[in-house]
């Protein structure tokens, strides 16, 4: 029996190789918008938070998010993302 490849991407905070369903995926779509993609579906470019209070209060203080989508990301984003891990 064939083994199912678990697909694993890097979170931008903590360098850590996670299963994709520990990480969450913050895209910027073609149109500028910033959003969360919870089924990692949405066309943009993206990039993976490990669901972690500490390690989204650490992306909001680094602002590594702006970095990363190169786009100003909104403060509603990381409320958005607090309220999905509570």
């Amino acid at each position: 029996m064939k083994v199912k490849k678990i697909p694993m991407r890097t979170c931008v905070i903590t360098k850590e190789k996670c299963e994709k369903k520990d990480l969450l995926r913050i895209v910027r779509t073609p149109q500028k918008e910033v959003l969360i993609d919870l089924k990692g579906k949405i066309n943009g470019k993206g990039a993976y938070l490990k669901k972690d209070l500490d390690v989204v209060n650490k992306a909001r203080q680094s602002k590594i998010l702006n970095k990363i989508l190169e786009v100003e990301v909104p403060d509603q984003i990381y409320d958005e993302i607090l309220d999905i891990l509570k």
